[in-house]
């Protein structure tokens, strides 16, 4: 089981300001152990206003890599593209000079573009300091689905990446070819935060938290992993 820390907070705002002190404090002293900092990123609600005050912050950023956590197989200009959502809110500011790494390429399956994304972030050379997950009501995390096509191997393999052909439903939407971190790319991070809102969603984490089957609900694969660093952020 992972080493799981629990913070719940009674808004949403608590959340975010104390998710962008946690990601200032975590980037700045990798920065000054290693002279560099690598951070994983997912999109969604909840961290876009730590996003937006962090590339506020002078961080250092040209010592800063920032890595997708997982991406829809859609061009960047595409309105569901987390790569876009990225780069409208944490690169800006400061955090325009930041080393950025795609999950997305020209290739026209997220398989066939598999290797040159592997490639892409074995190329970054070092443990991501910080990556921030989120969770679906379907019990899923980065883009790893329960039963999807890609799963078993995206949980077993030695790969940073995998790519995944999750099943349609109401949380896919019809774009269910994905690019994500696999569970080795997350376990090996340093410190992994995973972010939850709703009562709704808080359920499904206690859920996945009490045990049971991995692929039915795929968060169960990474709070299951031994030495894992696990920060629960809640709000309502």
């Amino acid at each position: 089981m992972a080493t799981i820390t629990e913070h719940f907070f009674e808004s949403k705002e608590a959340m975010t300001s104390k998710l962008a002190m946690l990601l200032e404090n975590e980037l700045s002293e990798a920065i000054k152990t290693s002279n560099q900092a690598v951070l994983g990123v997912s999109g969604g609600s909840s961290p876009k206003a730590a996003y937006e005050y962090l590339s506020t912050v002078n961080l250092g950023w040209a010592n800063i890599t920032v890595a997708m956590v997982d991406e829809r197989w859609v061009d960047a200009s595409h309105e569901k593209s987390n790569e876009a959502f990225i780069k409208a809110t944490l690169l800006q500011n400061f955090g325009a000079a930041a080393s950025f790494v795609t999950m997305k390429n020209s290739a026209p399956t997220a398989i066939l573009g598999h290797s040159d994304v592997e490639y892409a972030y074995r190329a970054i050379g070092k443990p991501f300091d910080v990556t921030i997950l989120g969770m679906g009501p379907d019990g899923h995390t980065a883009s790893l689905f329960p039963h999807a096509d890609g799963l078993e191997e995206a949980l077993k393999t030695d790969n940073l990446t995998a790519a995944i052909n999750a099943i349609e439903s109401e949380v896919t939407g019809s774009i269910t070819e994905r690019m994500t971190l696999s569970l080795n790319g997350i376990a090996t991070s340093k410190h992994v935060v995973l972010l939850i809102s709703g009562e709704d969603k808080k359920a499904v984490y206690e859920q996945a938290k009490a045990g049971g089957v991995v692929e039915d609900m795929p968060l169960r694969a990474v709070l299951n992993q031994k030495d894992l660093k696990l920060t629960v952020f809640w709000s309502p």
